[in-house]
């Protein structure tokens, strides 16, 4: 039990202001709450068993090639980001988009939502953190659980969020927003590759 709760604190600390939640504030705005929750939940589920069955295993890849790849993920996230965020548009499809969800089928925006963080989650904190105490405490099924429902809280956070401020803001303004954060996230993980 203690893995667990040592588990679900140290993701959830660690998660909320991550790029987990921003991803998941971004693709509220643009998908209805539930198949958000409901792609990202199966992305987090995955990847929390993967972390915990590997174990220490992960935390032995070299820091190089780990933040290599974050730093292209985050590099091509940006750049999809920004280009629809600047594509030409009027403001009346901006203010249709605003006051509401994409009429987008429930499982494409689960499979959008789940493509996105799981691979927003590859060489993450909170994936070497649930590697790491997985290995401490040798119970990777506390752990993983842990650190599923840390990562399962942050994304409802998000979810909420979203929705609230889906309708009072510019679809394409939080798009250019999270395409230079995107951006920023890219080039913090290639700096570590040079440094």
């Amino acid at each position: 039990m203690l893995a667990l709760v040592t588990a679900f604190g140290l993701v959830f600390v660690v998660e909320l202001p991550d790029k987990t939640m921003i991803a998941t504030l971004i693709l509220t705005t643009r998908y209805r709450g539930l198949p958000v929750f409901a792609g990202v939940s199966a992305a987090f589920a995955i990847q929390c068993v993967l972390a915990a069955a590997f174990g220490g295993v992960l935390t032995l890849l070299p820091d190089g090639v780990v933040a290599t790849v974050v730093a292209v993920l985050f590099g091509l996230g940006a750049v999809l980001l920004l280009r629809e965020g600047f594509a030409g548009g009027t403001d009346e499809e901006d203010d249709d988009a605003a006051s509401g969800p994409a009429a987008v089928p429930f499982l494409r925006a689960a499979l959008t939502s789940f493509g996105v963080l799981f691979a927003a989650e590859w060489g993450d904190a909170s994936q070497f953190a649930t590697a790491a105490l997985s290995a401490r405490f040798g119970a990777p099924v506390w752990v993983g659980l842990g650190s599923w429902l840390a990562l399962t809280a942050v994304a409802g956070i998000a979810v909420l969020v979203g929705a609230k401020i889906r309708g009072r803001i510019r679809p394409r303004l939080v798009q250019r927003v999270a395409g230079f954060v995107f951006a920023g996230f890219a080039l913090f993980a290639a700096g570590s590759v040079i440094v």
